[in-house]
């Protein structure tokens, strides 16, 4: 019997993207990128292939949309939800990457709809925004979020902070570091509550991540979870760095700034994530 089709939409409007469209699929995956902007359209023929239908999100910077991370309506996301549920999707699963495992794990808090969360390279804090609003302004800093028009608390970051680098690169990490050690009681207010998901959670993060510290986060995640009875299946590698790829993949490195980790152990670890990840479908 031949393979169902997958049919390839360009979405705009109130949910912007590429749908990656299976008839009978059972599952919807959306996926989101990272700050930098991308709509992650190979990823999203992964999930395709393993028989959902997978939605590779355009949440920022599109026609329409605010140009930044700043002040983004967490209602994005649930209406990426609700057209996955309008195509029959009876399970939803969020991958997130970056800033969008920051999107994906705040979605999961607010929609009980969604069944499974795969957040890579993650942190356990809202942060404020990158890049402009609505208003085109970036400064004074603004949250990466709302919800009901409410902007999110956030840890802010110090602007006089002195750069780092790694091969050439600014490397933010010792940024983000020393926001979450000098803003204690802000970080504590930017929690993102994961002990209020209901879904299922699956964190992957490279120790050497050069842009955040994102194995802290998520242990310190695992950690909350634990204390609240809730199970999270971490996968970690002391040596990969943000940027991990999943099977297949051949994302480039950014030429802005440093990511850690190198070609080697970012595949490794995205392989061995990659069964965990499927599993979640």
């Amino acid at each position: 019997m031949d393979e169902p089709a997958i049919i390839e939409e360009i979405l705009s409007g109130g949910v912007a993207g590429t749908l990656l469209r299976r008839a009978d699929a059972m599952t919807g995956v959306v996926v989101l990128g990272g700050s930098s902007g991308r709509v992650d359209v190979a990823r999203a023929r992964l999930f395709a292939r393993e028989g959902a239908s997978a939605l590779a999100l355009r949440w920022f910077g599109g026609e329409g949309q605010v140009p930044g991370i700043c002040e983004i309506p967490l209602e994005t996301f649930f209406a990426a939800t609700d057209h996955l549920a309008g195509l029959g999707c009876r399970r939803i699963v969020y991958v997130g990457t970056s800033k969008g495992a920051e999107a994906a794990l705040l979605a999961a808090v607010h929609d009980p709809r969604i069944d499974a969360v795969a957040a890579i390279s993650p942190t356990s804090v809202v942060w404020g925004n990158i890049g402009p609003g609505r208003d085109g302004i970036s400064w004074p800093e603004r949250s990466s979020w709302t919800l009901k028009g409410v902007p999110l608390p956030f840890v802010p970051t110090e602007p006089n902070w002195r750069a780092s680098h790694v091969d050439g690169l600014v490397s933010y990490r010792g940024l983000f570091e020393h926001c979450l050690a000098s803003f204690e009681q802000e970080a504590d207010r930017a929690a993102i509550p994961v002990e209020a998901i209901s879904a299922k959670l699956v964190l992957v993060a490279g120790g050497d991540d050069a842009l955040w510290p994102s194995l802290d986060c998520a242990r310190s995640i695992v950690r909350r979870r634990e204390d609240a009875g809730k199970t999270t299946r971490l996968v970690s590698s002391p040596d990969a760095g943000h940027r991990i790829l999943l099977p297949g993949e051949t994302t480039p490195r950014s030429a802005l700034h440093a990511h850690g980790g190198n070609d080697h152990a970012d595949a490794r670890l995205g392989r061995d994530a990659w069964e965990l990840i499927r599993g979640l479908l």
